[in-house]
């Protein structure tokens, strides 16, 4: 299969071919395969990414900076940007693994894509690497919130809390349910001030407050709680409660 449709995706022309068919070419298939160039490849992101960051947040301190470039460089998203360049059609593969379905598996798609950026690294430079990788990374780039990504919710539950002077959520676990080594945990989230009580299930404690925290702060989010939220809750919730009997008065006739 020709190679030009990949490298016009990639937006680089390769001088050396072998270095591309290296690339793409899985420890099943061949000893000459494409993991130390996935190694190589993966320095190449690595400092490419940051490089994009530190250029276009400013305002991010390292902490930030570390968390979104991780999230930019992990597994899952390495493979989508695999999958984007359709290298699932490229793919060199042994038997077993063309059996098993590897040409879908993301920890293949994804290690197969840093070692392409090995390749271009070895074939035209770090300037042509890097170009390649912002011109990749752009249109996501631009699709993120740095200030959320990569935080789980309970975190953004409680930022989003503390940015409106509002009390941290209480958690509790409601139940617990099966044998010890299949457990399902039944946990709650209280948050008092807005009057939001929400339970979820999980295979451990923390997934299912993780969920709960998550249904939690799409609720909260509906309120939009702005300066004064203490009071301007409480009165709307006033209102509503004195409304009611209204509402059910006019329903019964």
């Amino acid at each position: 299969m020709s190679v030009a449709p990949l490298e016009a995706l990639l937006g680089y022309v390769f001088e050396n071919k072998s270095l591309l068919e290296q690339a793409l070419t899985h420890r099943s298939h061949s000893s000459r395969n494409n993991e130390r160039l996935e190694f190589l490849g993966d320095a190449v992101l690595g400092t490419s990414v940051s490089a994009l960051l530190f250029g276009r947040f400013a305002k991010l301190d390292e902490g930030d900076l570390s968390r979104v470039r991780a999230n930019l460089v992990k597994q899952a998203a390495l493979a989508d940007i695999a999958q984007k360049l359709r290298l699932s059609e490229h793919l060199r593969l042994g038997e077993g693994e063309l059996k098993s379905g590897g040409f879908r598996r993301p920890s293949i798609l994804a290690d197969t894509f840093e070692a392409i950026l090995g390749a271009i690294y070895l074939d035209g430079g770090f300037e042509r690497a890097q170009s390649v990788i912002h011109a990749l990374y752009e249109p996501i780039i631009k699709s993120i919130d740095p200030r959320t990504i990569g935080k789980d919710a309970k975190t953004l539950l409680q930022e989003f809390l503390q940015a409106h002077h509002l009390e941290l959520p209480t958690y509790s676990v409601v139940a617990t349910h099966g044998a010890a080594h299949s457990q399902q945990f039944e946990v709650a989230c209280d948050i008092g001030q807005l009057e939001i009580h929400v339970q979820a299930a999980g295979a451990s404690r923390r997934a299912a407050e993780q969920t709960a925290a998550r249904s939690a702060l799409e609720k909260a989010m509906l309120i939009k709680p702005a300066g004064g939220a203490r009071k301007s809750v409480k009165r709307a919730r006033k209102a509503a409660q004195l409304s009611l009997p209204v509402a059910v008065n006019q329903d019964v006739r």
